[in-house]
This record gives structure tokens, C-alpha cells and sequence, in this order.
């Protein structure tokens, strides 16, 4: 592909364990100066930087002096301090890869569970930091526009959306095979952003019986409680509601466990022996993993989820073929625009 260095590169839930993307992950009020740094210090004209809970990922135009594939994991390992290497967990593509994998993404083929749309507002959101915050031009604006219009069709055009589409809806399913119907159950859900909205959703559609809703800030709690038609509980109280409720559900942004194994062993206790089943849907983690280790406690993470929306994968495996097919002439479009776009800079250059 003629024209500019188009680069992208990344760490996400297809090369590394959720123990690694926990260590790399950037929280968004870090977004607007750590564009700025990896502009600098990756030798980059423009940048676009996505930081969700599945995946770290930046798209880039690169100068020639940029080796994007050394300085990536560089820089993540010094940016978090991490003292193992990472470059066998991250990725850097060029040219027509980058374009397909952008696109890939945005339609919601590369996600953890295939399809689901969540994926599709964060790039979205990504974006316009990047252009809020300047570091993106001509080459990505059009990139990220055309991403967009693929992504679209691809949902308009297959139904690689019908079923669960989400990590929260593929959660809710497991807690149906655990306990079988929700209708008599209680579930509390930590947190207020969109992976918690969707969870909640999907234990409403399966007709959970009470759910409750904490957050640190109460108006969050407050209005996704009412919403949904649930209870909003204090944060400071969300460890005493626990001892009542059956499913707990975490998605935080918050820098330490909110839920030691300590603390997990005197929950159990309290609730004299009724299982508890915890789903860990944040990056980093919620939940203290050694819980695992308890009696009458059931956690899942990231990880388990994985393993579990590979059999959605097979299920949606025309589906994802069909979407590839419309994806396509998307791609060979934006390589021609650029091609032809190098040459009238060039043109305009000469005379």
C-alpha cells in the first residue's frame, strides 16, 4: 500500500492472560497526556489510543524513524514498571493489516465474545479524544470514518449480533447453568458504567427477581437503579448487601481488589453456607482470585468467560466469514482513497 505509514499495534485477551492486560491497562482521565508521550516517544504523526478491558491498542501514522514494534512494549513495560518482558504478548501490524484489523474490531469480530457492540462506541469515544486532543489528522480521520461506515453495514448486513453479544450476557448465562432459573434470585451489581448497564439487562431479561445497583459516586448508582427498576445501595453498605444476594458482579475502574479473600471468608460465614457466585468483569480485577480457593464461592473472570464465548465463536463461525466478505471492498476502498490522495499531495509537490 502506497502512502502513509499506517501502524497499529497492541496487547489484548488473544495474546495475553488477564494477569497481563491488569498491568498494561490505562485509565481514561490518563488518555490526553499518554497520547502525547506515545506520539513523541514512538516517533508518531498521529495517533488514536483505545484502552478497554479486553484490549490496548493505538493506530498510527509513524515516521520513518519509528520502530513501532520495539517501542510498543518498551514503552508499556516502562510506563507500568513492569519488571517481566511483554513483547511476546503484543502485536504491531502495517499498511492493508492495520486497516483490516481496525475494522475487524469495530464490527466486533476480534471481541472476546464475537459480535457484541460495546466495542463499537469505544473507538468511537476513542477517537474523538484523539481528535479532541489533536494527535489526529487527514489519514486517521479517514481511517476511523471508514471504520465506522464497514462496521455498520457489517451489522446491518449479518446477524453476528443475535444471542449474547456481550460479556454480561454470556455471565448471566453461566449463572443460569449454575442455579438454573433467576426468577427466585437477587443479584447486586458493583458499578454503573456499560458493562455493568448491559450485565444488568441481561439478568432483567432472565427474569432475576431483585437487583441492586452500588457505585462510589451515588448519582451513577441512583440513576442506572432507576432505569432498571432496581435498588440502589450505598457504597460503603455493598459488602452487607452481599450477604443476601446470589450473584455478585463487579466491573470498577478501581486500582485494588474491592473484595479480599479475607474479607470473601467472613462473607461466606455470614451467609451460613448459601453459595455465592461472582463474576470479575473488571481490568484490574475486582475480586481477589484466591477466593476461588473458598468453599461456596464461585468466581469467574475474564479469563473463564474466554473459554466459554469460544463455543459462541463456533456458533457464529459463517456469520464472521460473511462479515469478512463485507469488510472487503471497505478496505480496498480506503487503500485506493489513500493511494490516490498520496498522489495529488505528490502532484500538487512537483509542480
Amino acid at each position: 500500500m502506497t502512502g502513509p505509514r499506517l501502524v497499529c499495534g497492541g496487547i489484548s485477551f488473544h495474546e495475553a492472560p488477564v494477569e497481563i492486560l491488569e498491568k498494561v491497562s490505562f485509565p481514561k482521565e490518563s488518555h490526553p497526556q499518554l497520547l502525547r508521550q506515545l506520539q513523541s516517544e514512538l516517533d508518531l504523526e498521529e495517533i488514536v489510543l483505545l484502552s478497554t478491558c479486553n484490549r490496548v491498542e493505538f493506530f498510527a501514522i509513524a515516521k520513518p524513524t519509528s520502530i513501532p514494534s520495539v517501542q510498543w512494549p518498551d514503552f508499556l513495560q516502562r510506563y507500568h514498571q513492569i519488571p517481566e518482558t511483554i513483547s511476546d504478548h503484543t502485536f504491531c501490524v502495517e499498511g492493508t493489516a492495520c486497516i483490516e484489523h481496525l475494522f475487524e474490531v469495530a464490527s466486533g469480530l476480534q471481541s472476546m465474545v464475537v459480535g457484541e457492540t460495546e466495542i463499537f462506541g469505544q473507538i468511537k469515544e476513542a477517537y474523538e479524544t484523539a481528535t479532541t486532543y489533536k494527535t489526529t489528522g487527514k489519514w486517521l480521520h479517514k481511517l476511523f470514518q471508514s471504520s465506522f461506515s464497514a462496521a455498520k453495514e457489517v451489522r446491518s448486513q449479518t446477524a453476528i449480533t443475535r444471542g449474547s453479544v456481550s460479556v454480561g450476557s454470556v455471565s448471566v448465562e453461566l449463572a443460569e447453568k449454575i442455579f438454573g432459573s433467576l426468577k427466585n434470585r437477587k443479584a447486586l451489581v458493583i458499578g454503573a458504567g456499560d458493562t455493568s448497564e448491559k450485565t444488568a439487562r441481561a439478568l432483567q431479561s432472565r427474569g432475576i427477581a431483585s437487583l441492586f445497583v452500588t457505585n462510589r459516586t451515588d448519582d451513577r448508582a441512583d440513576h442506572l437503579a432507576q432505569t432498571l427498576q432496581g435498588e440502589a445501595i450505598p457504597w460503603d453498605l455493598w459488602k452487607e448487601k452481599a450477604i443476601e444476594v446470589d450473584i455478585l458482579i463487579s466491573s470498577t475502574t478501581a486500582p485494588d481488589f474491592l473484595l479480599l479473600q479475607e474479607e470473601a471468608q467472613t462473607l461466606i460465614q455470614r451467609r451460613r453456607g448459601n453459595p455465592l457466585f461472582l463474576i470479575d468483569l473488571a481490568i484490574p480485577r475486582d475480586f481477589d482470585p484466591e477466593i476461588n480457593n473458598l468453599d461456596g464461592l464461585y468466581l469467574y473472570n475474564l479469563d473463564d468467560l474466554q473459554k466459554i464465548s469460544s463455543q459462541h465463536l463456533q456458533d457464529r463461525g459463517g456469520e464472521i466469514e460473511k462479515a469478512r466478505q463485507i469488510l472487503r471492498p471497505h478496505v480496498h476502498k480506503l487503500i485506493e482513497w489513500i493511494s490516490n490522495h498520496k498522489k495529488m499531495t505528490q502532484s500538487k509537490l512537483n509542480h
